[in-house]
Parts: structure tokens; C-alpha cells; sequence
């Protein structure tokens, strides 16, 4: 748990970047802080105190305390260019170091700055990285949306960029509460392609395994629908695995269970991605399933673990370093003017 002084700080400094209190405004007396938030005044001093060190607040003997413009100047005054900041969910996993070094290339082109954090994929997380983002003064903003598939409670910080008119890009994912340019495979047609291919290798039994906290995931199925539909096959929710990031955790054990239940029923399966196929292939392994004669799978994204796996896993191409760059290149563009 939090100290109280800390859950006092956080909250004025998220009014502080959200806009509420804006700079040059009164704050609350520290009598009227002692009530909202139900502390002692050495509490809500020792606040003061800290935000007034990291240049959020500034307080005037005989007046009161203040918003000061002092905490752009202290992190935003540092760069010699302008900086992009970039958001995204995992930094050395999977496909995200190519789409990180696509963005750096092009970045470097021009001379900006990158200002990088991750989320793992947690709003928490991805609020403090908002925050950073806000209190450095970056120039622009690429970021791959957390959960993007359930209701994000970070959206006012997005609307905060938007009002101070800082330029923002979404990739691989985008909030549907927000109208934001994106950089996004067209993850219906990817898995359409995975399960159409399936089908015309004479597979009527296809399950699928997709994350359902992220908007992908939602899409894919929604290909994957799509295919059966047009093939005259049913969909069959006991054909269907789905897991979030929390529970990613047991996706090994649960992956055995539903391998079982299905093994004399499931002739294919597509999947979320490489990784998940790869784990698919594992529990194969494990269970005594031969793949393909068994069991045939497809993943997504022809990422780097799936070019170096000990078996060749079919997979769909995703253009991590590309998508990177032209993300890139969009930001400075809009930030140079041009349409």
C-alpha cells in the first residue's frame, strides 16, 4: 500500500498533467486538503514539499500554492532535439525490438530524440508512462494501446495530448473510444487467410486460441468467424481457448486440457501468434501428438522465435521494423507540417 503523502502526490500531479489544475492556479488550502484527502497537515506538507522539488507546484508566503510551469522546463529543457516519446506494451519480447528499431532508424534520420517506456500491458503501468511522457514535454507520441480491447481508463491523458495539440499514433492496436491515426495489420483478413488455408488443405475441425484483452485478438476471431462462414462450417465455442495477460500464465496447463477434450475432434488450429503456436507445439510434444499428421498450426507475425524454433511453423508475416518506421515518419511529418 501506498504511503498517504505518495496517494496525495499522485493525484495532484495527475490533475496537474490532465489539465484540471492548470499552470498558474491556486491548489486547495492545506486545511481543505486535510479533509479531502483525511490526513494530518505534516501529511499534506510533505507533499507540497515533494512536488514543489519536482517542479509541479510553487508556494507564495502569506498567498497560498500554485502550479508551476517549472517541471516542462526541468525535463522538457534538457533535449537539444525534439523528443518522441513511445509507448509500447513489452520492449525486448517477441516482435517489439524490430518495431522499436524501425522507429530509432527513421527517428535518427532527423535527429529526434526517442523517450522509450512499456506498459506490460498493464493500465497502471501505462498511466505512469503517460505521465512521464507529459512531464518531459515530448513533441509527439507513438504508442501500442494497452488491453486495447476493454474500456481504458487512461483515456483523459490522450485527450490531454490532444488539447495541448502534441501529435500521437497508435500501432498494432487503437482505443475505439478515441478518433486516432493507426498503424494496424489488418488483423481480420490474417486470420481469415490462416483458417482459408486450413480449409483448402481439407481441414473441417479447425479450433482457435486467441487473447481476448487485446482488440487483435477480438479481430482475429472475427476473421476466423468469417472463414468457417463462408466455408459452411459451424463455429463451435468448445473449439475456442481464449486467455488474457493476467491469465497467460496458465495458458501451458490449460492448452493440455483443451489439446485433450479436443484430440480425437480438432484436425488444425490457428493461433494468436508464433508464440502461442510454439506452445502448442510443446504440449504436442508432451501429450504424443504429431504435427502436421496429427494436428496442423498457424501462427501469426513470422516473428524471430518462430525463424529459429527447432520445427517450421506456418505463420503469417507481420512488417514489425516497417510498421515502426512508417509510424516514424508519419510523426515527423505531421510535426514538420506536412499533410
Amino acid at each position: 500500500m501506498k504511503p498517504k503523502y505518495q496517494v496525495i502526490v499522485d493525484d495532484l500531479k495527475n490533475k496537474i498533467l490532465t489539465g484540471e489544475y492548470s499552470i498558474g492556479e491556486q491548489i486547495p488550502t492545506e486545511s481543505v486538503m486535510q479533509d479531502m484527502y483525511n490526513v494530518s497537515r505534516h501529511t499534506v506538507r510533505k507533499s507540497i514539499l515533494e512536488l514543489a522539488n519536482e517542479g509541479f507546484l510553487r508556494s507564495e508566503k502569506g498567498s497560498g500554492t500554485y502550479v508551476s510551469n517549472q517541471y516542462q522546463l526541468k525535463s522538457g529543457g534538457n533535449f537539444k532535439y525534439k523528443t518522441i516519446g513511445v509507448i509500447t506494451t513489452y520492449i525486448s519480447d517477441y516482435i517489439f525490438p524490430s518495431i522499436i528499431r524501425g522507429i530509432e532508424k527513421r527517428l535518427n534520420e532527423n535527429n529526434y530524440s526517442l523517450l522509450l517506456a512499456s506498459t506490460n500491458n498493464d493500465v497502471e503501468q501505462e498511466k505512469k508512462a503517460l505521465e512521464m511522457m507529459l512531464s518531459f514535454g515530448v513533441d509527439g507520441l507513438i504508442v501500442e494501446p494497452t488491453k486495447s480491447n476493454l474500456y481504458n481508463p487512461n483515456i483523459a491523458y490522450y485527450l490531454t495530448f490532444k488539447e495541448q495539440e502534441v501529435p500521437f499514433i497508435m500501432i498494432n492496436a487503437y482505443y475505439e473510444e478515441l478518433e486516432v491515426p493507426f498503424f494496424c495489420l489488418d488483423d481480420v483478413q490474417s486470420s481469415y487467410l490462416a483458417t482459408k488455408e486450413l480449409i483448402s488443405n481439407g481441414h473441417t475441425q479447425i479450433g482457435f486460441i486467441s487473447k481476448m484483452d487485446d482488440l487483435q485478438g477480438k479481430y482475429r476471431m472475427k476473421g476466423y468467424i468469417k472463414a468457417l462462414g463462408e466455408a459452411k462450417l459451424r463455429f463451435q465455442p468448445e473449439q475456442l481457448l481464449s486467455y488474457t495477460t493476467e491469465t497467460k500464465l496458465d495458458l501451458h496447463k490449460n492448452l493440455k486440457r483443451f489439446l485433450n477434450e479436443n484430440r480425437d475432434m480438432l484436425t488444425a488450429i490457428v493461433c494468436y501468434n508464433d508464440e502461442v503456436g510454439l506452445e502448442v507445439v510443446n504440449v504436442c510434444r508432451q501429450l504424443d501428438i504429431s504435427i502436421p499428421e496429427q494436428l496442423s498450426i498457424i501462427g501469426q507475425d513470422n516473428s524471430y522465435i518462430a525463424k529459429n524454433a527447432n520445427i517450421k511453423l506456418t505463420t503469417l508475416t507481420h512488417p514489425q521494423e516497417q510498421m515502426g518506421h512508417d509510424a516514424a515518419d508519419w510523426l515527423i511529418k505531421k510535426l514538420q507540417g506536412k499533410k
